[in-house]
């Protein structure tokens, strides 16, 4: 991979699409360009309305790249859901250059290897993550290229989706006129940036809050072990404060935003605030204290089914504790009331860049983060992000770009998706 690179991951999310454009330089991630937009069209997490979705998701495109002056080509798409399954692999290879090092063609061909396994026609594998190489039985590799051997070996895990749930999902990143340069698991990417690699091996819950649903993940030996998805989110808390407050959803949300308080013994009597009832000209006056009550019922119950799912993951201790990430826990009162429900150490997770200091932003940056690193280990070569608009003239960028398309066929090749979208898109 070259010097600076530049990728684009797309969060498609119930209640925000969000568009984060990173710069890879020299190993490390600088955020050069964010853009967020209201996201129409999904539902607990699913599509429902394909060309309401497409229309979000350039929005939030036009919005990142009015920030950096480029048009964008490609990006990385985050997957997320109950359909997700993890399963473990193996391959095995000989390697094949004669003074016996390895190179990039022997790990290509041992994760090749590690996916031939039969798997139901309506699934689909998009992506495979090693746990550890062997060399000649010497174990726990992270990275055996340029070391010398005979037998090389991979252990890692198989993520597979639901073909309908990701051709959705590819339909409108299409519409939206983008590549896919690769596809992320969202909660594997997110703890990329939410978790410290002490709390990967000790065992730790990460809850992931969304608008229309939440995703507990289990890491456990610096790897994820199990991952699942509530219905419920941000969007339940907006719908119960509209009922009990009589009013409309965008002034729920509003409420929310500016005066939600989700633990009740610390919400203020004296905040106070009006609400416009709906179906009259009439306002009512209310506190925080009231609504309070509300929140804190809903997002305790959200909690609740968090801890259900990883109780029938088999765990009842985690010595990590629990992370909370996503844009529901950034409200004043959710670390508390965590803290009182689960009777364990509990944080906040905030990717640590300017621009994206926000819980909303960690599985955005996450999947950059990730795609990148994975992208090192197996040796794939991506598609240009971004190409200089007119009215900026970037030589070096052009040339990449120029450079990039001689090789188009082999880079698709190497990542692994020609056949998908053959498959789909042909």
């Amino acid at each position: 991979m070259n010097n600076s690179e530049i990728l684009v991951s797309l969060d498609v999310g119930t209640s925000k699409i969000k568009v984060i454009i990173g710069e890879v330089l020299n190993d490390s991630l600088n955020v050069i360009g964010v853009g967020t937009a209201k996201s129409s069209g999904m539902k607990k997490g699913a599509i429902v309305d394909i060309d309401q979705t497409v229309q979000s998701i350039r929005n939030a495109v036009e919005q990142a790249e009015r920030m950096v002056g480029m048009q964008i080509e490609s990006v990385v798409v985050g997957i997320n859901g109950n359909h997700i399954q993890l399963q473990p692999c193996h391959g095995v290879v000989a390697v094949q250059s004669e003074n016996r090092e390895i190179t990039d063609e022997d790990i290509t061909r041992v994760i090749d290897g590690a996916q031939v396994i039969s798997i139901p026609p309506e699934r689909e594998i998009i992506d495979v993550i090693p746990k550890q190489f062997i060399v000649d039985g010497l174990d726990e590799i992270t990275d055996p290229r340029g070391m010398i051997g005979v037998r090389l070996e991979m252990e890692g895990t198989i993520i597979t989706c639901s073909k309908t749930v990701l051709h959705n999902i590819l339909k409108c990143v299409e519409r939206a006129n983008l590549q896919v340069t690769d596809i992320c698991l969202q909660p594997l990417a997110a703890g990329t940036v939410a978790l410290s690699k002490d709390e990967k091996n000790m065992g730790v819950a990460l809850i992931d809050v969304g608008g229309g649903c939440s995703t507990v993940s289990i890491f456990e030996n610096d790897h994820l072990i199990s991952t699942s998805v509530i219905s419920l989110g941000g969007d339940n808390i907006t719908k119960d404060l509209s009922i009990g407050l009589r009013t409309s959803t965008e002034e729920a949300e509003d409420i929310k935003l500016n005066y939600g308080h989700a633990f009740y013994d610390h919400a203020q009597e004296d905040e106070t605030f009006e609400v416009s009832i709906i179906g009259s000209n009439t306002k009512q006056t209310y506190n925080q204290l009231q609504i309070s009550d509300m929140i804190e019922a809903r997002l305790e119950e959200i909690f609740a089914y968090a801890e259900r799912e990883i109780r029938k993951m088999g765990y009842h201790e985690l010595p990590g504790g629990y992370v909370l990430t996503g844009g529901t826990v950034a409200m004043p009162g959710a670390i508390e009331l965590a803290e009182d429900l689960f009777h364990s150490n509990v944080r906040i997770a905030i990717p640590d860049y300017i621009g994206v200091r926000e819980a909303q932003f960690t599985a955005g940056v996450g999947i950059l983060q990730f795609a990148y690193r994975n992208a090192k280990i197996q040796g794939k070569e991506f598609l240009p992000s971004v190409t200089a608009t007119e009215n900026e003239q970037k030589p070096k960028r052009n040339h990449k770009q120029q450079k990039s398309n001689g090789n188009k066929e082999s880079k698709k090749k190497d990542s692994g998706f020609a056949n998908l979208f053959k498959y789909f898109f042909d």
